[in-house]
């Protein structure tokens, strides 16, 4: 029977996407590996491959379509021997049980269905990445139902697995959060712009993480004449490699090598338990055309500024062009998020969970400032730290600030 190749979940956050371009025909051939379409999900353009040879017997989804919901069948492949052209046949159906009125609706709720799992033998059909999760999570991929095509367990089907026991220990449903309230038309001329599917989780998770982490904020200033006369020196030594360093490459080099020194801010809360990593990953913001993206450098604190400016350089321009890949722009241990290029001089940014900190970097500019006891002018910007008070103590985000400012005030000690 023909292959159904459902809509994916292609990031964490993604209920639905649109299915920007097919990339394949019916009547074509694929293979394992292939790109057969584009999909726009709540982050980037992602490309999707097939996971099955075959035929494309039938397309259904059109491209262009918004808002196809993850898990809906998009297209259907013919294996080996089938009818290509031939209409996919309509789904065998359990046998149907008249539907209980409300009067005679049963006390007990339905058990739940068993595991739609494709087998070959005792294989279980999964992808590599679902059995590496699966095996390091101690999930039993038995008791999992596949999204996938052919009923091939994907990532997102060990995420919801997973989230599913704190769901059915939990007292009582979160409270969601209360829809926005209708804006009376007061005749002010307007035009009513649709949100893209990357507004509608900024806006979601932004609300969630300040209706559910209690936010601590510290501020300091902080010189930056050693840091930006270090960085004309090595701009000059990098400049026969094409390489050529920001201020802000080296601040997320300093922020990363700060959560290293003081491990107590390099942490995530989990109810009961917390998580303590053991390397520094920067999430860095990131203006896109549709909002903000989060990028990471990976174990910032352990790279090279030049290492790591080449790779903000790289992912900054994929970020703006829709292509990053999701383990490019999904996890990161801390946030940082610059708007000192436009001018701002200090702003509190919110935390994206399930991260504990994010740092908020103003302005450089030139300030009145105390130096060895005399008033002088010194080039000064201010830090703001957001801190997850479930997680950091005050003191403890007090220490984090207090390494960052001595790292960018004495900056040999990021190229050491």
């Amino acid at each position: 029977m023909p292959i159904e190749l459902k809509m994916p979940a292609l990031s964490p956050t993604m209920e639905e996407g649109t299915l920007a371009k097919w990339l394949v025909k019916e009547g074509d051939t694929v293979k394992s590996g292939d790109l057969i379409a584009e999909i726009e999900t709540d982050k980037a353009t992602m490309e999707f491959e097939a996971v099955d040879e075959g035929t494309i017997a039938a397309i259904l989804i059109a491209e262009g379509t918004e808002g196809v919901k993850v898990g809906t069948v998009i297209a259907t492949i013919a294996s080996d021997g089938e009818d290509a052209s031939a209409k996919p046949a309509p789904k065998a159906e359990a046998p149907k049980v008249a539907a209980p009125t409300a009067e005679a609706a049963p006390v007990a709720p339905p058990s739940p269905a068993a595991p739609a799992r494709v087998e070959s033998g005792d294989r279980i059909i999964a992808s590599p990445l679902a059995k590496r999760l699966a095996a390091a999570q101690g999930i039993d991929l038995s008791g999992i139902k596949g999204s996938g095509p052919n009923g091939r367990i994907v990532k997102a089907d060990l995420e919801g697995a997973a989230a599913a026991p704190q769901a059915i220990a939990a007292p009582a449903a979160a409270p969601m959060a209360s829809a926005p309230t209708p804006i009376p038309d007061f005749g002010i001329p307007h035009e009513v712009a649709k949100l893209s599917g990357m507004r509608k989780t900024i806006a979601r998770r932004l609300t969630e993480s300040k209706q559910q982490v209690p936010h601590i904020y510290l501020t300091l200033d902080i010189r930056l004449d050693a840091l930006l006369k270090l960085r004309g020196e090595l701009n000059a030594s990098l400049e026969s490699r094409g390489v050529k360093l920001s201020v802000n490459d080296m601040l997320i080099k300093a922020l990363g090598l700060a959560l290293v020194m003081v491990p107590k801010c390099n942490v995530s809360f989990a109810g009961d338990t917390m998580l303590e990593y053991s390397r520094a990953d920067i999430s860095v913001a990131v203006s896109v055309p549709n909002g903000l993206i989060t990028p990471i450098i990976v174990d910032a604190g352990n790279k090279s500024i030049s290492t790591v400016a080449a790779e903000m350089t790289a992912l900054a321009a994929k970020a703006k062009e829709g292509k990053l890949q999701p383990h490019e722009y999904q996890g990161g241990t801390a946030s940082l998020s610059n708007m000192g290029m436009m001018g701002i001089k200090q702003f509190e940014a919110v935390i994206n969970p399930p991260q504990g900190m994010i740092m908020a970097i103003g302005a450089g500019e030139k300030r009145p400032y105390v130096v060895d006891d005399a008033l002088a002018i010194a080039t000064v910007m201010s830090a703001t730290g957001s801190f997850d008070h479930r997680a950091i103590d005050g003191a403890d985000g007090a220490m984090l600030m207090k390494v960052f400012k001595e790292l960018v005030e004495k900056p040999l000690g990021l190229v050491a």
